[in-house]
């Protein structure tokens, strides 16, 4: 793949190597040519300084040929323009951009243009960590509306099928940790002793999901 990254702070030159390790061609964008020094004597990629919402330095970074696009300035107006130009005009099919007002991304969401909300994202994980009460959460989306959390199951679910936890909870099972290994269930595997179970959720999901699944199943056991 060829990608091309606009801003080229902590975040660009961190995916600029991340992606050049794993064999992708990498181009970045930035108004000020010192911000290349974070790229380091070993990055092998392009470098363009400009505005990267003006076509002729997104051509100069060959966004003609890209694959992918992300923008990930300080700018919030800077980074939407940029991710439209790259998906509208020049036809990128992977298109992302980092925003800050989460508020705006709601906005860009709905126009196709997934967006990460850095400072609700940011917000709401340290909660999280900060907070004592609560689930376990293990995953957090980078637009902060779907989480992955660990459920404490009745020992009376022990025994029935995953499709029958998923329908009373009214959520889905993401992975069972099962001696000590994840483990991807269907709907049709049963649920055993010692199993961990972690649940696909929204965070008004939450508190139904939790005390559907810590009470006894219906019929009992």
């Amino acid at each position: 793949m060829h990608v091309v990254i606009m801003g080229c702070g902590r975040v660009g030159s961190t995916l600029a190597h991340n992606l050049e390790s794993r064999g992708h061609s990498v181009a970045v964008i930035d108004q000020d040519t010192d911000a290349f020094r974070r790229l380091g004597p070993d990055f092998a990629g392009t470098t363009v300084t400009g505005p990267g919402f003006d076509g002729d330095v997104l051509r100069q970074a060959g966004i003609e040929r890209a694959d992918a696009f992300a923008a990930v300035s300080s700018g919030d107006n800077s980074n939407i323009i940029s991710a439209r130009l790259a998906r509208e005009t020049f036809g990128v099919c992977r298109v992302a951009a980092r925003i800050y007002d989460p508020r705006r991304a709601q906005v860009y969401e709905r126009l196709g243009i997934p967006t990460v909300a850095t400072v609700r994202w940011t917000a709401d994980r340290m909660l999280r960590h900060l907070l004592p009460e609560g689930n376990v959460e293990i995953f957090r989306d980078p637009t902060s509306t779907v989480s992955i959390i660990e459920v404490p199951v009745h020992k009376d679910w022990i025994g029935r099928p995953v499709r029958v936890l998923e329908q009373a909870a009214g959520a889905r099972v993401a992975y069972l940790i099962r001696f000590g290994i994840g483990t991807l269930p269907t709907a049709n595997s049963v649920v055993q002793e010692g199993d961990q179970v972690f649940m696909l959720v929204t965070d008004d999901l939450v508190a139904a999901v939790t005390a559907a699944v810590a009470a006894a199943p219906e019929g009992g056991q």
